[in-house]
């Protein structure tokens, strides 16, 4: 029969289950032989799986996170390692296939309090991430691993202050007055967050300078959130601007500090996340704007101000780039024509969006706009 228990004359456990790969100690006989019992039965019904009995813990969710998590993009690791560590630090390395529905809602349950059921949320679509990974990562193996069932966690998105197409205007003229003298790129960057409304701030200043096709007119988004192929179709007037402004080598990248008294060459770097931010601040404190910041200030706010002239399709496909179909990016000389007919109205400002100046501002709800997504 199938497995055996060993008498051990030396120090410690008394007996010994020996089944395949499965290995385990026992002080009392009738104990180990219930184990034996259990792994023959298991093994019967073709629901043995030595992964569960090995020293190592193969299965183990530490183990598989750390796995996981060496395979996914550097540039979204800090986000998964945060939410895989709630759940590390809960779990620790209990078996895989012992994490359920009801594991799962006590973990959530018990996660910190001052998380926002929106960061909670985020957990659990990481969560859900990884167990499919893990589930496809063991389909060929000889007993499955089941996707476990996740509990709901609803929670309502925010709401985000943006301005009018008037006083945005204004706010990027005070940004170029304050900035344009110390490195002219400071404007530009708000400039462009706010008329490239499908690139990202932290996109945008990982741009490098062999990401600008002068040629063609576009701008490689090698940086971005959906780790696929993204492009930003430059305005006529931004690519002779950039064309009289002296270029530098190829892995430089674009937004970066320039020479000037007071900063160390070793600092002469990339801007800092929160670079452009800074300088828009400034700029709304001088014009007395206050509570709207510069991602809601540029891309939100150009997106409605599209809404009086442009579609809510025409808004996604040529100027958020949602839900864009993919053959038209095969195709940018003619898909860059009609999104540069867009985008040409995130500069101007009609009459529609002249007749308020007030600078107080706009509060919409960050999910939606006119149809059109605003996102994140």
């Amino acid at each position: 029969m199938l497995g055996k228990i060993i008498e051990n004359e030396r120090k410690g456990s008394r007996y010994i289950v020996r089944f395949k790969q499965a290995y385990k100690r026992f002080d009392d006989l009738r104990e180990a032989e219930q184990f034996l019992n259990t792994l023959r039965y298991k093994e019967g019904r073709g629901e043995f799986d030595e992964r569960d009995y090995q020293k190592n813990q193969p299965l183990g969710f530490h183990t598989m996170s750390q796995q996981w998590l060496k395979m996914k993009d550097v540039r979204c690791k800090r986000n998964l390692i945060n939410h895989i560590n709630y759940a590390k630090n809960y779990f620790h390395n209990k078996n895989i296939k012992e994490i359920d529905y009801p594991e799962l809602e006590d973990f959530f349950h018990q996660l910190p309090e001052h998380l926002s059921n929106k960061s909670k949320y985020n957990i659990r679509t990481t969560l859900h991430t990884f167990f499919a990974w893990v589930v496809k990562r063991n389909r060929r193996a000889k007993v499955r691993i089941e996707m476990p069932e996740f509990p709901d966690i609803k929670f309502e998105l925010g709401w985000r202050k943006t301005v009018d197409k008037a006083t945005q205007q204004e706010i990027i003229e005070e940004v170029k007055r304050i900035s344009y003298d110390i490195n002219p790129k400071i404007w530009l960057g708000v400039l462009w967050l706010s008329t490239y409304v499908n690139v990202r701030p932290i996109e945008l200043i990982h741009v490098k300078e062999k990401d600008i096709n002068l040629e063609y007119g576009i701008m490689n988004i090698r940086h971005n959130k959906e780790q696929k192929p993204k492009m930003a179709y430059l305005l006529d007037e931004d690519v002779e601007l950039l064309k009289s402004m002296p270029r530098g080598f190829p892995e430089l990248y674009f937004f970066r500090h320039g020479k000037r008294k007071g900063v160390a060459l070793k600092k002469r770097g990339q801007f800092g996340k929160d670079y452009l931010y800074t300088w828009w601040r400034r700029a709304c404190k001088n014009l007395g704007v206050e509570g709207v910041p510069l991602y809601p200030g540029t891309k939100h706010s150009s997106v409605i101000a599209l809404g009086d002239t442009s579609t809510p399709e025409e808004i996604k496909k040529y100027g958020t780039g949602h839900e864009t179909n993919k053959a038209f990016d095969r195709y940018f000389q003619v898909d860059g024509k009609k999104k540069r007919d867009l985008l040409v109205k995130t500069r101007c400002s009609s009459g529609a969006h002249r007749k308020s100046s007030t600078r107080g501002p706009q509060v919409i709800e960050f999910t939606s706009v006119n149809g059109a997504e605003g996102g994140t």
